[in-house]
């Protein structure tokens, strides 16, 4: 598929739909990540390939939102090998991934090569957070899932 930035991620088996913020990096060069609200919106990070370009795009989202409210990738764990994500794009396109797996990451051994890194064909990344620690109010962990784009 050619270059088309992306409008909707869907995700029918967890039952997630939502408009995506186009986002890049602070000044720092880390990720900006969208807001926390209860209504907060997925990211797509806009210096990764748009939804079914080669390459791995990249999109993120809250496992948890202000006042203990579910955050758009909540479910994310609960997504099996084989289930789609849909992405409709600017173009009026949809492109349709079929997951293969998702992994959990200690966020002080990020494998940023794995999950960013070029690819052969035309893939997506779903990030959230993971491994909420209590005694510090933060998650010490990233989840990902792995997509290839089927359609």
């Amino acid at each position: 598929m050619g270059a088309s930035a992306p409008v909707t991620l869907a995700i029918p088996s967890i039952g997630v739909r939502t408009d995506l913020l186009h986002l890049g990096l602070r000044e720092n060069g880390s990720l900006e990540v969208p807001g926390t609200g209860s209504d907060a919106p997925a990211s797509w990070y806009n210096g990764s390939p748009a939804p079914g370009e080669r390459g791995p795009s990249v999109m993120l989202g809250h496992v948890n939102a202000l006042g203990g409210a579910r955050g758009v990738f909540a479910d994310l764990r609960n997504l099996a090998p084989g289930s789609e994500i849909n992405v409709s794009r600017t173009d009026g396109s949809t492109a349709v991934f079929t997951v293969d797996r998702g992994a959990k990451y200690s966020k002080n051994q990020f494998p940023t090569l794995e999950v960013y890194g070029n690819t052969s064909g035309a893939e997506l990344r779903l990030i959230t957070c993971d491994g909420y620690d209590p005694a510090t109010g933060f998650f010490d962990d990233n989840y990902v899932i792995y997509a290839k784009l089927k359609a």
